[in-house]
């Protein structure tokens, strides 16, 4: 009657160790997705920091933007212009704008 309990005992022993054993690694698994996810985390901080310092100034710039020489004109005038058939010597000379940026504003606005 010892010897089978003993042996019971040893038999459970052994089911315990495996049981403990794939706990284990279920654990060092779980510790390892949550290290990535930590990782993951803050490099998208790390990001949303880069983005807001670049995004951070430009509603001072938009507003200089706004309040630039109200006597030059704007792309958008520009566009209309091109709109009315301007030719890109006139938006040059009529905007001041450069004559690669004429060229593309009657590319990008034809009709």
């Amino acid at each position: 009657m010892f010897l089978v309990y003993t042996r019971k005992q040893r038999e459970l022993a052994v089911v315990q160790a495996e049981a403990d054993g794939v706990r284990d690694q279920r654990i060092k698994e779980l510790n390892r997705r949550l290290d990535n996810y930590q990782a993951g985390s803050v490099r998208m901080g790390e990001d949303l920091h880069e983005l807001r310092a670049v995004v951070g100034p430009l509603p001072d710039k938009l507003a200089q933007l706004e309040q630039r020489d109200p006597s030059s004109l704007s792309f958008a005038q520009a566009a209309r212009l091109v709109g009315m058939g301007a030719s890109v010597d006139e938006l040059t000379q009529s905007c001041g704008l450069t004559q690669a940026e004429a060229e593309l504003m009657r590319k990008m606005h034809k009709n």
